[in-house]
């Protein structure tokens, strides 16, 4: 078996931190440096929407079961189903479907079906949790941040570029789909 490559050291003299070392491209190192960011940022993410939810006094959720529950109290409107999926990028319906048969079931989602469509709203208790889930960010979250204008554009760009990446891997998961 071929033993990877070592990848270019970073210009700063300093050692890249990757999970995977044998996926270290040298078309582009950094991609491996932005993805290991990701994986960390993802669970510490996940982490945190759960703790925070807890905190604002609901137990056992997921973090799937935190964003279906924030994206249908918002604005106030009911949402669909698959409209819940294409907004969360959430392929597969059953996750969401089953979230929000969780969120019905503990009183925070309630459900109207018109036609062949079930349309999904936060009740009083639903909207209520996510304010308090809001109050509990302001005073744990947000103390760490300044809120300076240049860092405040600083997270809209780093926003821009992950929204601009998710589209490339959601591309690069259709072509390997049929690779």
């Amino acid at each position: 078996m071929e033993k990877a490559s070592k990848s270019a050291p970073r210009k700063d003299g300093k050692q890249r931190i990757v999970s995977s070392a044998h996926l270290v491209s040298p078309k582009s190192p950094e991609l491996s440096e932005f993805e290991f960011g990701l994986i960390i940022a993802t669970h510490a993410f996940n982490r945190w929407m759960i703790r925070c939810m807890s905190a604002a006094g609901a137990k056992d959720m997921t973090p799937v079961d935190v964003l279906v529950m924030h994206h249908i109290n918002h604005r106030g409107t009911e949402k669909r189903l698959a409209d819940i999926c294409f907004v969360l990028n959430i392929e597969d319906t059953h996750v969401v479907s089953y979230s929000a048969k969780k969120l019905i079931g503990m009183k925070l989602v309630a459900s109207a079906k018109r036609g062949k469509e079930v349309y999904l709203r936060a009740t009083e208790a639903g909207a209520a949790l996510c304010e308090r889930y809001r109050e509990v960010r302001e005073a744990c979250l947000l103390p760490g941040f300044s809120g300076h204008e240049d860092e405040n554009r600083r997270f809209g760009e780093i926003a821009q570029l992950l929204r601009t990446v998710s589209g490339r891997y959601d591309q690069a998961a259709r072509a390997a789909s049929s690779y």
